[in-house]
């Protein structure tokens, strides 16, 4: 294209000069691909692709070897998975092709959502690597009375938790993941202490961890009066 890599929306993310002589750019629905790797002087080169959204997100799908199933990794998860000896520096490690030169991400137009999308967050619910941070929550059975976690690390996950907290008649048999009945055994009062904060692991309640409404919590489908701010349940 003459204008640039254009999405669905009429959206120019990047110019046709920005991505110039990148190897690997392929246009999607709502998002770019491009080759990516990151080096380990024990391993070598762990090749995959890389996805920017225009929201900010980063999504990594390793190709490290033809069996490898890892996909939707973060870049700091990516760099960790390739072996990287000084790893947690992966705006420098992960790197793109660029006119046949391996070029940290650091160093290319590719973060320019990212870092925005940094900027812009006030930092209440997004962890120390910059993602969206939800801590784990608990929704009771309404058969057995048993309190079941839910994992909120991804959209699908915080809409499982958002259609169950909805349900008044929600039970046990109703998780889609981690099949179990009434029959299993609560989790120990000891152990649901730990909720998935990245600032502490017992946390009550804090800004790190408790979301107010974002991307990945939100659901415009729903007419349920909670789409936005249901997380906030953590407070009280």
């Amino acid at each position: 294209m003459a204008n640039g890599v254009e999405m669905e929306s009429g959206l120019v993310m990047f110019t046709d000069e920005e991505l110039r002589e990148m190897s690997g750019v392929k246009k999607r629905g709502d998002h770019i691909e491009v080759t990516c790797g990151c080096t380990s002087h024990r391993y070598g080169d762990a090749v995959g692709r890389l996805r920017v959204f225009v929201n900010g997100d980063l999504e990594i799908t390793c190709e490290c070897t033809p069996g490898c199933q890892e996909d939707k990794l973060t870049p700091a998860a990516f760099e960790k998975h390739s072996g990287r000896e000084t790893a947690r520096k992966w705006k420098n490690n992960v790197w793109v092709i660029v006119n046949g030169e391996k070029v940290p991400l650091c160093k290319t137009v590719l973060l320019k959502y990212y870092n925005q999308a940094a900027k812009s967050a006030n930092g209440s619910h997004r962890s120390h690597n910059g993602r969206v941070c939800h801590r784990d929550e608990f929704v009771r059975c309404t058969r057995c009375n048993k309190e079941r976690r839910f994992r909120l690390r991804t959209k699908e996950e915080c809409r499982v938790h958002h259609d169950a907290l909805a349900d008044v008649n929600w039970k046990c048999a109703d998780l889609p993941y981690d099949k179990i009945t009434c029959d299993d055994e609560e989790e120990r009062a000891s152990r649901r202490v730990y909720r998935g904060c990245t600032r502490s692991p017992t946390c009550k309640g804090c800004t790190s961890c408790v979301c107010f409404g974002c991307e990945i919590c939100r659901f415009s489908d729903c007419n349920c009066q909670t789409c936005t701010d249901f997380t906030t349940n953590a407070k009280t």
